[in-house]
């Protein structure tokens, strides 16, 4: 696994200048979204090359739901003007694409990347999270639409060498993305600290990013910049989560409610997992955790404890207090929805999930979810 390097903006990013020095980087491919602009670091950049020499090309030309042909433009720069590293700075989508780009940058660019194997390369990748949620800058998975349909990639080699934390790039969030990537972080926490994957290591991911989460929700909401750090801290911690045990029913739901009702992706974890955990309680004599049903029900108890709650049951009804508060709309269903749903949920991301989920079950979750 790779080892990261964190960095730490701390209200300028002499850092950054560092590593650029210490790596040999002379120039670079700047993967980022037209946002950046409004950013501090937009102004780091603009001066880069006057101050120290460095240059970089900007690669912008990708969408919200990055597609194949972006990932080949954007090798096809980094091969043409020979740049040594990449930096990516933004959400989720522009980690994607930076991702797929340093892992096929040294593929053989005449044929399909999609089907060629994956091999490790030594090109540096530096993350600058502009949303405190994904936690992309911690795994090792990027996803684009190939040929129309949403396709995972997955490799080590994708998780980025370095981390640049800079909170100044959520003080201008607006509430909503504010307000859903926390969920999407929150929820990131609590299905990877359940997941049939997890390790002792990935739980201490989740318990420190759960008690983040819930000692920052307040502040972060109301855009306070120690709020914000430690949020950005609490997204990146539940990213590490997931990269070893994966996500689970919570996320396998939700991907066609983002695209069935244009939800942001954290609002619709959220709302499924809202459902998900007080059922799941009810329910463990259906588990297929092979550890048991007994750990099962204990890891229920570790995460109550790690959102500061007596009983797992407690912490189950705190969850959804926390996605009824926040006044995240719950869509309106026409009843052929429910066809739809209960079968475009990922079979294999379902694997994960401790308690067993048929047609019919999800069905019925579903109902709930969009009463």
């Amino acid at each position: 696994m790779i080892k990261q390097q964190i960095l730490f903006a701390d209200g300028g990013y002499a850092a950054l200048d560092d590593w650029l020095r210490d790596n040999g980087i002379e120039r670079f491919l700047l993967v980022c979204g037209a946002s950046m602009r409004q950013l501090a670091i937009h102004d780091y950049f603009e001066g880069l090359t006057r101050r120290t020499g460095i240059t970089f090309v900007c690669f912008s030309d990708f969408q919200p739901n990055p597609v194949y042909e972006s990932v080949v433009e954007g090798v096809r720069i980094f091969d043409r003007e020979r740049c040594q590293a990449i930096v990516a700075v933004g959400g989720g989508s522009a980690m994607d694409v930076a991702k797929c780009i340093k892992l096929y940058c040294h593929m053989d660019h005449d044929k399909d990347y999609w089907g060629q194997q994956i091999v490790s390369n030594d090109v540096k990748l530096l993350a600058v999270p502009t949303t405190a949620g994904t936690g992309a800058e911690a795994t090792r998975f990027a996803v684009i639409y190939y040929q129309g349909a949403k396709q995972s990639v997955t490799h080590d080699s994708a998780i980025p060498s370095a981390v640049l934390m800079d909170s100044s790039a959520l003080q201008s969030l607006p509430l909503y993305q504010r307000k859903s990537t926390m969920l999407d972080a929150l929820s990131h926490a609590v299905e990877s600290f359940w997941s049939v994957n997890s390790t002792a290591e990935s739980k201490d991911y989740s318990r420190e990013a759960l008690a983040q989460i819930m000692a920052n929700g307040q502040g972060y909401l109301a855009n306070q910049p120690d709020a914000n750090a430690a949020m950005l801290h609490a997204s990146y911690l539940a990213g590490k989560a997931i990269n070893i045990a994966q996500t689970t029913a919570g996320h396998a739901m939700c991907y066609r409610l983002t695209s069935l009702y244009g939800l942001a992706h954290g609002h619709a974890a959220a709302l499924c997992n809202r459902v998900l955990f007080p059922w799941m309680l009810h329910h463990t004599d259906d588990c297929i955790d092979p550890r048991g049903e007994d750990y099962l029900r204990q890891t229920f108890d570790e995460i109550a404890q790690a959102m500061g709650c007596r009983t797992a049951e407690e912490a189950a009804g705190k969850f959804v207090s926390i996605v009824a508060g926040l006044q995240m709309e719950i869509p309106k269903a026409a009843e052929e929805d429910y066809a739809v749903l209960k079968t475009s949920v990922n079979p294999t991301r379902l694997k994960n999930h401790p308690i067993r989920l048929d047609e019919d079950t999800l069905e019925r979750l579903y109902r709930d979810i969009l009463r």
